[in-house]
């Protein structure tokens, strides 16, 4: 059981993290050994964990410490988060994730729908379990609403052309950018915080998320297939366009349509052009302006947090700049 390095700086962090992967791997028990070993696959394929973080880091700040219930609580996040990437590469027909085979290349569609499912179930039974009110179990159910609207949007708009940058700004609050708003809510609800104090930390997870997703669409465009561990703009190819490409399309839309309309069809040297006339049309810089004002806008937010005994503050501010700026 492996965290990531980026851990290594949060020594305490780090201990709850590898409790909440003992959590989630206790678990999934399943009479289909096949499905169980799909889904262990998928939980310790290397992701960052970051959803159970801001989770754990925002349950500091109420009067209600309790350990194994932030740890069962964080690993539900996880879980949900890691369902929706299942089902998200079986729809896109992913053959990579995080540089290894998804479960539908290794163990075939039928298996990997099933294992979504089965985190789901997971997901709301450590809810269930944990959750000192039904409220969590609401805030939860409406995510994932949000999430899966998110979702259809951004299937609604595949290969658009004339697609806005406020339709995708919808689509990424949904598809990714709920999560980590859930997660810093229940975090700091379940602790014994006011729904006030919670509705806060929810929209300083929204900025995160936001911000989050259009730095992860930036790298299609500044990284390689090894950093990316997945085929460069491979996303255009499935007519799933963002920031930085949408941005451009709307400066000039002729010098992109011949490569964008081949879809699938796209070869390397076609991805490469998409890359310069992106750069040159300032989708690149329009990006990266819009992430800054977001995880700027966060950073202020969380300037405005209480002094705890955990220097969580000080944490949070470290741990979100850490991740907006990040190169893989």
């Amino acid at each position: 059981m492996k965290l990531h390095p980026m851990w290594q700086e949060y020594p305490d962090l780090a201990k709850q993290l590898t409790t909440t992967l003992e959590m989630m791997e206790n678990v999934v028990k399943l009479k289909n050994k096949k499905v169980e070993s799909a889904v262990l696959d998928m939980i310790h394929a290397g992701g960052k964990l970051l959803r159970p973080a801001y989770q754990l880091l925002f349950a500091q700040f109420g009067p209600d410490q309790d350990e194994k219930k932030a740890t069962s609580l964080a690993a539900s996040i996880e879980m949900l988060h890691t369902a929706t990437l299942i089902h998200d590469d079986i729809v896109d027909e992913s053959e990579l994730r995080r540089g290894l085979p998804t479960i539908r290349s290794a163990f075939g569609n039928d298996t990997a729908v099933y294992a979504g499912d089965y985190l789901f179930i997971c997901c709301f039974k450590l809810l269930s379990d944990y959750s000192t009110s039904l409220r969590s179990l609401q805030l939860n159910s409406r995510s994932m609403e949000k999430i899966l609207d998110g979702e259809l949007g951004q299937m609604d708009d595949r290969y658009k052309l004339d697609q806005t940058v406020d339709e995708y700004l919808e689509n990424i609050s949904g598809k990714t950018a709920e999560l980590f708003a859930l997660s810093c809510s229940v975090g700091a609800f379940e602790s014994g915080n006011s729904e006030r104090f919670a509705k806060k930390a929810g929209m300083i997870g929204l900025n995160i998320g936001i911000a989050f997703q259009i730095m992860d669409d930036l790298l299609d465009y500044q990284a390689d297939s090894t950093t990316l561990g997945k085929p460069v703009l491979e996303d255009v190819r499935q007519g799933v366009y963002s920031l930085p490409l949408i941005y451009a399309l709307n400066q000039d839309k002729g010098q992109l349509r011949p490569y964008l309309e081949k879809k699938k069809q796209m070869t390397s040297s076609d991805t490469q052009h998409v890359q310069q006339l992106v750069h040159q049309l300032g989708g690149v810089a329009y990006a990266q302006q819009l992430a800054s004002e977001y995880t700027e806008q966060a950073l202020k937010d969380i300037q405005k947090l209480p002094e705890n005994f955990f220097d969580t503050k000080e944490k949070l501010d470290r741990l979100t700049r850490q991740i907006l700026t990040r190169k893989s």
